[in-house]
């Protein structure tokens, strides 16, 4: 008998005063069997990061060759792919083939540095790419932050990121380890 997802809900306030972005949302991530809540949680921040009206959370991880999130115009166009995680080389090549832009939130602390020292020289040729980092202790915060039910509230200012909920607050700067073009 297979697993289901567990529903979590997020009321989120986003305050992002690097793109004048504010708005709060009610959302609902389906985090898959075989999912963790910091992957969950980095999910729920790279919308954060990214939120636009038209940005939605993908099928996950039931889904091969699917964002985590991904954004579309009014055709249908993929504006913004979102990944996180530390995904094959293959698939993000193909990501820039389909979307505008492709970004990837990476997160796993040695093991994404190991993932980044094997992959960085293929994934610089790929001008659509952004490969942002979040160090182990940042990510272990966010997942302590997972609720079936939370109310959650980000600043973002020059780059930093103030993430919490009424009693919790996280202060972390996500690495850039690739930037765009």
């Amino acid at each position: 008998m297979a697993l289901k997802s567990t529903v979590f809900k997020a009321e989120l306030q986003v305050s992002d005063l690097d793109r004048h972005h504010y708005q709060s949302y009610s959302l609902t991530l389906a985090r898959h069997p075989s999912e963790t809540d910091e992957r969950l949680m980095v999910r729920l921040l790279a919308f954060a990061l990214f939120a636009a009206d038209d940005l939605a959370f993908g099928r996950g991880l039931s889904t091969e060759d699917e964002p985590a999130l991904c954004e579309r115009d009014p055709t249908g166009a993929i504006r913004r792919w979102i990944d996180v995680g530390l995904p094959d080389e293959r698939d993000l090549r193909r990501a820039c083939g389909r979307a505008d832009e492709v970004v990837l939130l990476v997160y796993g602390g040695r093991a994404a540095d190991i993932w980044w020292q094997q992959n960085e020289g293929k994934l610089k040729a790929l001008d659509k790419l952004v490969v942002l980092a979040l160090d182990a202790d940042d990510s272990a915060g966010l997942a302590a932050l997972a609720g079936r039910t939370m109310r959650l509230q980000c600043t973002i200012q020059d780059g930093r990121v103030w993430l919490g909920d009424a009693t919790t607050t996280l202060e972390f700067s996500p690495r850039t380890l690739k930037a765009r073009g």
